[in-house]
């Protein structure tokens, strides 16, 4: 009988998972919640070139317009253009795109640590990604120069002068 139970207790715990087994689980699942979504991040930067492109269309009207109350009324509508861009790219930094969570606002969550998890295909989508969107915030640094500059009275200079 006690030969039995230690039988069974042996038995039994053969059959279960064994921590490495758990943790190479743990890993995968890990792995598969980071991995990126380059198909739905690729739809959401056609809306943001669409986004920018309509902010470059105000900025090229706020440079024409000579007259101050209408020039107030196109940098309020640059200004609105400017944080719907933002709010969208925030939201690109949602589970399954980009991170775990979004790298504004003090809430770094993706870090170095994070690629050790992932498959080389993985790292290419997630590089491929980060390029895109370090283009689309130099962009919106572009756009926040000149609008501030055009709100201090000062029209930007254009490069080289």
């Amino acid at each position: 009988m006690k030969y039995s139970r230690l039988a069974m207790l042996l038995f039994t715990a053969s059959l279960a998972p064994t921590g490495t087994f758990a943790a190479e689980q743990a890993q995968v699942t890990q792995t598969q919640q980071q991995a990126p979504n380059v198909a739905e991040f690729d739809k959401q930067m056609v809306q943001a070139q669409d986004t920018f492109k309509k902010m470059q269309a105000q900025m090229e009207k706020i440079q024409q317009t000579q007259d101050p109350q209408q020039r107030q009324k196109l940098l309020q509508e640059h200004w609105s253009a400017m944080q719907n861009a933002m709010s969208m790219m925030n939201g690109m930094w949602g589970p399954g795109m980009m991170g775990r969570g979004h790298m504004m606002g003090g809430s770094h969550k993706m870090g170095w640590h994070d690629y050790a998890n992932m498959t080389p295909e993985q790292q290419s989508q997630r590089q491929y990604m980060m390029d895109r969107y370090t283009g689309m915030q130099q962009m919106m640094m572009d756009n926040m120069m000149k609008h501030q500059n055009y709100m201090q009275g000062q029209p930007p200079t254009k490069p080289g002068q």
